[in-house]
């Protein structure tokens, strides 16, 4: 069931290529490493579904191609990370895209529906289970792997058609093309050292000095994991970088004393990690988050409570789950007078932006 040599694969992709759309979806390993391996690429057509093993040495070019076709639409589910996978291999996302998921979060079912459950209730299959967590990189692959693996892909292009009745039922086909069409975006599977610590939560709620601490740690271990292709958590796990940002640790003894690391990696990586905080007390606190000083005025806590109750009762009317149209960090940002939010831009100002400007 694999395509496994050049010839094979060129006439996959060649079939492909004829076709206006097809489904798309990968696996892949990365408990080991900081980039995701890409391990097999699934690809479905109307009739035929084809498994690519990209590890058997084939000439992947007309791949690349089939992928990088803006005349030919990619089918995936929750694809952003399909899309960050195939990157080293294609270069830049593949697009145009459909995301089933997005699809699914435009018709009022939950933001994050998995796939599985979307199939049963769209299509009434009822898909196996059970391979999730193998390792798609070792060969062979067993029968009952290539068969979850073909399931990911056999239902996606039935599954993408009857969202879009659907949709264009409702007249939400426009706000479907505006949100898959960000993901054509390079800059989404970036990740740039210096922004790493924007990914730790509740970073509004840190004092200054605690913010430096922490993204000057962020800054350093993105770019150890970057370099040495590790998982962060290898390098330094989030807890332990909260802590010593907390504590500033002056010396080796100290970090060792917080108990957050072994004391071996403290040996190896000690010396690093103060390097780190002392870059901190030289770096400008521009860029840190703003407001910190003190718990949000009574002011902001009451334009809060009315964005959020504007938002439900939008997201109610309009039948969406409300962090489809707006996040919290959202409400947060425009309680505080901030208007760079996604809930303002595209087919959300219209839905949704309005009204909670409105509400303010």
């Amino acid at each position: 069931m694999l395509v496994a040599d050049s010839d094979s694969l060129a006439l996959a992709c060649d079939s492909l290529a004829r076709l206006p759309r097809f489904a798309l979806d990968t696996e892949f390993v990365r408990e080991r490493t900081y980039a995701a391996e890409l391990a097999l690429v699934q690809l479905g057509g109307a009739e035929r579904v084809h498994l690519v093993d990209p590890l058997a040495g084939a000439d992947l070019a007309p791949l690349v191609e089939l992928l990088g076709n803006p005349g030919r639409t990619k089918v995936l589910h929750a694809g952003r990370q399909d899309l960050e996978v195939l990157l080293p291999l294609t270069g830049a996302p593949a697009a145009p895209v459909l995301d089933t998921q997005v699809a699914a979060a435009l018709l009022g079912m939950p933001a994050q529906i998995g796939y599985g459950d979307l199939v049963n209730r769209e299509l009434g299959v009822a898909l196996a289970k059970g391979q999730a967590r193998t390792d798609w990189s070792r060969r062979p692959l067993s029968p009952a792997q290539l068969e979850y693996a073909a399931d990911d892909v056999r239902y996606l292009l039935p599954l993408a058609e009857r969202l879009e009745e659907r949709l264009a039922a409702r007249g939400r086909l426009a706000w479907l093309a505006e949100e898959c069409a960000a993901l054509a975006d390079p800059q989404l599977y970036r990740v740039d050292p210096e922004a790493a610590w924007q990914r730790f939560k509740g970073i509004e709620s840190l004092p200054p000095p605690e913010q430096l601490r922490l993204r000057a740690l962020a800054r350093w271990r993105e770019a150890r994991a970057q370099r040495r292709n590790l998982p962060r958590a290898w390098v330094l796990a989030d807890d332990a970088a909260r802590e010593i940002a907390r504590v500033a640790p002056r010396d080796v003894a100290a970090i060792k004393s917080l108990r957050v690391m072994p004391d071996g990696a403290v040996d190896k990586l000690g010396g690093e990690i103060l390097d780190a905080l002392a870059q901190a007390a030289r770096d400008s606190a521009d860029g840190l988050v703003q407001r910190l000083e003190g718990r949000p005025t009574p002011e902001e806590q009451a334009r809060a409570k009315r964005l959020t109750e504007e938002l439900r009762r939008v997201a109610q009317a309009v039948e969406i789950a409300p962090e489809v149209l707006a996040t919290q960090r959202d409400l947060k940002k425009l309680a505080r007078g901030e208007r760079d939010v996604a809930s303002l831009r595209g087919w959300r100002r219209e839905v949704i932006g309005a009204a909670l400007l409105r509400a303010l």
